[in-house]
């Protein structure tokens, strides 16, 4: 199946055997089984040849760098561009809900629609019952007698209507025998439907009273059958499910029961998952949910999927402590494979490094253990050879024949010695299976300069002594108040709180107005001491936008023009080529494809590059996670802990704030690359860094220190969480 998706040309294949289900077919189990599935964008191939097998009800996490194919893959699911999974199986995807919704989207939602409105009525499938439950009661009730008889043919005319637009999706699908049937039944459906729109024209005259009574009788068994459906959907619940749905999400009452088109770009995303969670499915799709949520948002949000007792989830994250807690089996995307793990990412990577680090070992042994035998056999041979003893000389080389037969596996496929007639059937090359060990991925690396200029005199960066703000307007209330933060060299200082606690406003106040800073603040009281010296370099949540909004305006501006473009002429080619790559945007993506093209994660780079030419005393780093995978993450992690200037972050990402800020090793905490018995785990790189810094919370305008750090604000946002979706 092809089909235009993003602007790319997509291109779907996979095996198709005759008794494959679809929506012809109702099947019991809504178990997805698709083999020999092959998916391409504007001919790349991002997935050969792999099987997808989604058991009924699991959770799944899929995992993958950026730019593997994991957005594309759900979007292929959700749009139905997968032959053989079955038509009657309910599939959403995060997003999709605004699709053929009478709103037809956020941005051009009817002014007088409210949140707590536009979820409810997000749910296709109960909006079209409930219409259809109106119309038909209200039919029934009037006096005339053609009344229920023209809703009726309305409410069948209308679902033929559907049934007619699957025949088609059905008949373009199938192929052979079984295409030829599907194309008879579509042209049996499309004489129905032109049947049942004569009808829907026709007089009382010209109906027989016979068929009048029972097309009336039939309205009211259709209607009873409708509010059979919505009793079943708990549709008179529909509010109050979506109101706890929004609460959880960090929604407050007053915010409920506004327009959906005052809501920020943040909370629109929020309204979208909010659609998705308030609807059945039978299979549930979210890319990267976490997106714009604070962590109760995040606790709460992770504990509702653990809670799908019948829903099929497949989640794509970048926040691996959410990924790890909602995961049942992993799915790792890689060289244009799916690999399947029972457990989570954290998980997947300490067994596979271990069954590495022993398969190595165990090969290791056995090629020197070879090379010793070999060497014997050799000897024996030469001497054989060399007394004419021919009995001696058949034994070495009946030796040398046997020597690949104790090479191989030791282990069998129950975890016991290996053994040829029960764990080898079939015809080998060899008597025992080779030592397979796992191959990994290069790491992610990334690496900028670390050593920001010399200041001259000692003194702290920056220093707020009882500062307070608040925006210009009527009540003037204090979106901060005495705040006091002192921030020194080489210092790592976290910031931790709800979304609009005044998080990025105190890092504007931080930045100021002097010359240079952008979108800096000026407090109304207090002091703030800057060194006279220090340079503030700052990635806000809005750096990937205005990004975006330099390659709308011109379209040709790829990423290495524009670093030059940003810095002057002070940098040359040469220097912004290797900045760009050693945060590994390199070759054609940063000299060639246009800013518009990339993607975000390669975006969120190139805002990096265009603070870290010259490295800043402070680097502050507001949500610099968002778009970036885990692996991406880790590189970013280990470059920030090598970094000499001080830090500040503000992040939800308790991975992140845990090993950039508080100083933990991300090896121990994601043992990819090193567990914590292993014995290398001593190795400088894990020991490089900063010491611990220190994390504060931001709560009703007060900056408090976390004695406990971001343990102590995970158990906050926990008690927070539990407290959520309470109507």
């Amino acid at each position: 199946m092809e089909e235009h998706l993003g602007g790319g040309h997509i291109s779907v294949t996979a095996q198709q055997s005759r008794y494959a289900l679809d929506a012809i077919d109702t099947p019991v189990s809504k178990e997805i089984l698709v083999k020999d599935l092959s998916i391409n964008v504007c001919n790349r191939e991002l997935l050969s040849h792999v099987t997808l097998h989604l058991v009924e009800a699991r959770h799944y996490i899929l995992a993958g760098r950026n730019g593997t194919g994991k957005s594309t893959l759900l979007r292929a699911i959700g749009d139905g561009l997968i032959p053989g999974i079955p038509w009657s199986t309910r599939i959403l995807l995060l997003g999709q809900t605004q699709e053929d919704n009478p709103s037809k989207g956020l941005g051009e939602t009817k002014i007088e629609e409210t949140v707590l409105q536009h979820i409810v009525r997000s749910d296709k499938l109960r909006e079209r019952y409930t219409r259809e439950a109106n119309t038909l009661s209200d039919a029934i009730e009037q006096v005339d007698p053609m009344a229920p008889v023209r809703a009726f043919r309305r409410v069948s005319h209308d679902r033929l209507a559907l049934q007619l637009k699957e025949a088609h999706r059905i008949a373009e699908r199938r192929s052979g025998a079984r295409g030829k049937m599907a194309r008879k039944e579509l042209i049996k459906l499309e004489e129905r439907f032109e049947e049942s729109k004569s009808r829907l024209t026709q007089n009382q005259g010209d109906i027989d009273p016979a068929k009048l009574s029972s097309e009336i009788h039939a309205a009211a068994d259709l209607l009873t059958n409708v509010q059979s459906a919505l009793e079943l959907m708990d549709a008179s619940q529909a509010e109050v499910k979506a109101r706890q749905v929004l609460l959880g999400l960090g929604f407050k009452d007053e915010k409920i029961d506004k327009p959906v088109s005052e809501l920020s770009g943040g909370w629109k995303t929020r309204c979208d998952l909010a659609c998705a969670l308030c609807q059945y499915a039978d299979v549930l799709l979210l890319d990267e949910p976490t997106n714009f949520l604070d962590l109760p948002s995040i606790i709460w949000l992770q504990d509702y999927i653990r809670n799908l007792r019948d829903t099929t989830v497949l989640v794509t994250t970048h926040d691996r402590e959410f990924g790890d807690a909602v995961a049942e089996e992993l799915i790792l995307l890689r060289h244009q494979q799916l690999e399947k793990f029972r457990g989570n990412l954290s998980l997947y990577e300490r067994e596979r490094y271990k069954k590495a680090r022993y398969l190595t070992k165990m090969k290791d042994a056995q090629d020197k253990q070879k090379k010793h035998m070999e060497k014997t056999v050799t000897n024996n041979i030469k001497a054989a050879r060399e007394k004419g003893d021919d009995k001696k000389l058949k034994q070495a080389a009946s030796r040398k024949k046997k020597l690949d037969e104790r090479m191989g596996i030791e282990v069998g496929l129950r975890g016991g010695r290996f053994k040829r007639n029960r764990d080898l059937g079939g015809y080998h090359l060899s008597s025992r299976a080779e030592i397979d060990v796992p191959d990994f991925d290069p790491p992610v690396r990334m690496a900028f300069p670390r050593q920001p200029p010399d200041l001259r005199f000692p003194g702290s960066l920056v220093s707020l002594e009882k500062v307070s703000f608040a925006y210009p307007g009527g009540k003037k209330v204090p979106i901060l108040n005495d705040i006091n933060l002192t921030i020194h060299p080489g210092q790592r200082v976290g910031i931790a709180g709800l979304n609009g606690s005044g998080k990025t406003t105190l890092i504007s106040v931080i930045v100021g107005t002097n010359e240079g800073a952008i979108g800096g603040l000026t407090p109304i009281s207090g002091t703030i001491t800057r060194h006279a010296r220090a340079n503030i370099s700052r990635f806000s949540q809005q750096s990937v936008e205005e990004i975006t909004a330099i390659a709308g305006t011109k379209p040709q501006l790829t990423a290495l023009a524009h670093l030059r473009e940003h810095n002057g002429v002070e940098m040359d080619e040469k220097e912004a080529r290797q900045l760009l790559g050693s945060l590994g945007l390199q070759g054609q993506p940063a000299s060639d494809v246009p800013l518009a093209l990339l993607s975000g994660g390669q975006k969120v780079r190139v805002a990096l590059a265009k603070l870290l030419w010259r490295p800043p005393q402070l680097l502050i780093l507001d949500e610099v996670t968002t778009h970036l995978d885990a692996e991406t993450i880790l590189g970013l992690i280990v470059a920030l802990r090598e970094y000499d200037g001080a830090l500040l972050v503000v992040t939800h990402d308790r991975f992140f704030m845990r090993t950039v800020v508080e100083g933990e090793s991300p090896y121990r905490l994601a043992p990819g690359v090193q567990t914590e018995d292993d014995p290398e785990s001593s190795s400088g790189e894990e020991e490089t860094g900063a010491s611990g810094g220190t994390v504060y919370r931001l709560f009703k305008g007060q900056l408090k220190k976390l004695e406990g750090g971001m343990e102590q604000y995970e158990e906050i946002a926990s008690r927070a969480a539990a407290k959520l979706g309470r109507v």
